[in-house]
């Protein structure tokens, strides 16, 4: 993929519309889908100060499209990170863009979820999930680009 572009605050960055486009890949069965959509990046309302990441699009899994969406709390970490939680609090991993690349785990029952997050410019950035366990053998590859045409605030 080349250098990396570092980011020095990751709430800043993020913050925004984005269009997302991820490709899923079932390593073991074969199968593939797509989602289409977008993620919206915004303040959370209780003011925190961190940001309310909010996914919504159209998943297509075996030849079948519905409707796909998630949302996702970015609450300020130290220095510029952020520390990544699940809609109901749960922490999910922290991210660190500040050498425009970072790699998190987020352990779930017995399987692993391995991130690997890169920066490519101001306005594109990609995470690819590999899931292994005995339950889930997947790789989830999304690619972001800025929808607002906005350039970064960092």
């Amino acid at each position: 993929m080349g250098e990396f572009w570092p980011v020095p605050d990751v709430l800043a960055y993020l913050s925004g519309a984005w269009r997302a486009e991820r490709a899923v890949r079932d390593l073991a069965s074969g199968d593939e889908g797509r989602f289409l959509g977008t993620v919206e990046f915004g303040p959370i309302a209780d003011g925190d100060g961190g940001l309310l990441q909010r996914e919504s699009g159209d998943f297509t899994w075996r030849g079948v499209t519905r409707p796909a969406e998630r949302t996702l709390r970015f609450l300020t970490g130290p220095d510029g990170t952020a520390e990544v939680r699940f809609a109901d609090g749960r922490f999910f991993h922290g991210l660190d863009l500040r050498s425009g690349r970072h790699v998190a785990d987020h352990p779930c029952s017995a399987d692993l979820y391995r991130g690997e997050f890169t920066v490519r410019d101001e306005d594109h950035w990609r995470v690819v999930w590999r899931v292994r366990g005995p339950a889930k053998d997947l790789e989830l590859v999304t690619d972001h680009t800025r929808a607002d045409g906005a350039q970064a605030r960092t």
